[in-house]
């Protein structure tokens, strides 16, 4: 499977499959199709678009992960596929023992390369890193003097140059931008969970009681700032209430389907993200102590 994501947004249109392609029928012009075994994430957040039973089971044979946006086009839903690895059950249960020292040392892992990338990219936009990248150095197993929480203190405000900017959900922009970002990026990270034989819900940090994905919530940690990045370049260009447009929709899929170099390599997020999930089905059996997390 490539790495290609496919937003359906700008008009309705009928979804079907034929000969193992995604067909495309829209209310207004030609219709085109894509092969499912090319498509990683499908997003639809058109009202008036119709899906077959066959583009839910074809999507998810081949791997293939649905979200389904509302009517502020921000993704509400998510569809996985249950079985994603031939070893999953036994993963699963290994999964599920892990031992709260062996959580807690991950999370101090994830925590520490997000923190390092958001004072990089301080760094990068604003001259300064707030302290961030010194600050990454001293977590902690477990974060138990939640550092995490002060970096975004520090950060978010000198990010956007808005000392009364706060991320929350439901709040004003570029919060929705955020938004959107980092249910793409939550997409790829649930689907790489799958692949490697592990359940999403079962998290290592994250443990709300209504979140289904608390897993794909901790492995996308040190991924959130390639989001926000893309989000400030994006209000740069079009002021910070730029709609959720086309044109913004793409600029975020293209920040999580760049190519980063990694240890001389050119490599994919998709990949990135495979690579590090299948570490941490080897830390759950034994085989390793720590995840394969690359510097971005």
């Amino acid at each position: 499977m490539t790495d290609r994501i496919l937003d359906i947004s700008g008009q309705g249109a009928r979804l079907s499959v034929r000969l193992e392609q995604l067909r495309i029928e829209p209310h207004e012009g030609p219709e085109v199709s894509t092969p499912l075994d090319e498509l990683a994430v499908l997003l639809v957040s058109n009202a008036a678009v119709s899906y077959s039973h066959a583009v839910l089971t074809g999507l998810a044979r081949h791997g293939g992960v649905l979200v389904v946006c509302d009517a502020q086009h921000l993704p509400c839903a998510l569809m996985l596929p249950i079985e994603g690895h031939h070893r999953q059950s036994e993963r699963f249960a290994r999964q599920a023992a892990a031992a709260l020292p062996t959580c807690k040392r991950l999370w101090r892992q994830l925590i520490q390369a997000k923190v390092g990338l958001q004072g990089r990219i301080l760094l990068d936009f604003r001259g300064v890193d707030k302290g961030l990248c010194a600050m990454a150095l001293r977590v902690r197993s477990g974060d138990p003097d939640n550092l995490e929480g002060q970096a975004a203190r520090r950060y978010w405000p000198a990010l956007f140059d808005d000392p009364e900017f706060r991320r929350q959900r439901e709040g004003p922009p570029p919060n929705p931008l955020l938004n959107y970002g980092y249910a793409v990026l939550r997409a790829m990270t649930a689907r790489a969970i799958c692949a490697s034989g592990l359940h999403p819900s079962l998290g290592l940090h994250h443990h709300n009681r209504y979140d289904a994905f608390p897993l794909a919530d901790d492995l996308m940690e040190p991924f959130r700032p390639l989001v926000d990045r893309a989000v400030l370049h994006h209000i740069h260009q079009y002021g910070k209430e730029a709609p959720l447009d086309k044109a913004a929709k793409a600029a975020f899929i293209g920040a999580v389907t760049q190519r980063f170099d990694v240890d001389g390599e050119v490599r994919g997020l998709f990949d990135i993200l495979a690579r590090m999930t299948a570490s941490l089905a080897q830390v759950f059996e034994g085989e390793r102590k720590d995840l394969l997390l690359p510097e971005l």
